[in-house]
This record gives structure tokens, sequence and C-alpha cells, in this order.
């Protein structure tokens, strides 16, 4: 299963939705599923704030990850990747996700994230 979305401001809500019903068919547990949703709306909302207004989400599953790249065009002010402070967007990324993953360039940033699939009974895969 792959998704392959751009996204903008105003359409951050079919984002999440989005997500999570691919999150769900992938095999995540609602609330790990819902975590992923979360994740991927912080890491939207930054590229719409900090990363010229629109970004692209692909998000794609291996038999043990559920892999999730959100990209922006950059902008030509910007010389740092998105901000990393305590209680903002990146850090609960951080704390939720089991891989991250942050590059930024001239032509934009990447930020990739992994969800380790869990079993049905909440517990990770071996």
């Amino acid at each position: 299963m792959t998704l392959d979305q751009e996204f903008g401001e105003t359409t951050l809500r079919v984002l999440r939705e989005t997500v999570l019903a691919h999150a769900t068919a992938a095999g995540m547990p609602e609330g790990r599923a819902v975590d992923v949703m979360i994740v991927v709306h912080e890491l939207a909302a930054n590229a719409v704030k900090h990363g010229g207004g629109s970004g692209r989400l692909r998000m794609s599953v291996t038999d043990r990850e559920l892999i999730c790249q959100v990209s922006d065009p950059g902008t030509a002010a910007r010389t740092s990747p998105w901000p990393y402070e305590p209680g903002h967007g990146l850090w609960l990324v951080r704390q939720v996700a089991d891989h991250i993953s942050v590059t930024c360039g001239p032509a934009g940033s990447q930020v990739t994230v992994a969800f380790t699939m869990l079993r049905s009974d909440g517990n990770h895969l071996i």
C-alpha cells in the first residue's frame, strides 16, 4: 500500500483523515494509527508554516514498518531546518515515532518517520 499526496493549509484536515484510514488499513491498532496521524499532521503543519505553504506526503508499508515521508519545497529565506523545541511539533514527533530522519537543503526539507508495525495485541513484531 502506498500513498502519495500533496497538501496545503486548506487540506490538512483531509490529510489527517486519509493518513488515519491508511494507517488503519495497513494493520496498525487504532491507538497507534492515531499516533501516526498526529505525527504526520505535525510534520505537514510545519511544512506549511516553515516550508513555503505546501508539501507532499509519501506513505508506504513494509513487512515491519509504516514509513511516512513529508517534504516541502523550501523557502529562499530559510537557512535551517524546521524548529525543534520542547512542546512543539518536531519534539512531539521525536517522542512518538520509532525512527526519524531530517534533511534540509536549498530544495526544501524532508522528514522521514517510521513506525514499527504492531501485532493486534499491541506488541512489536519480532
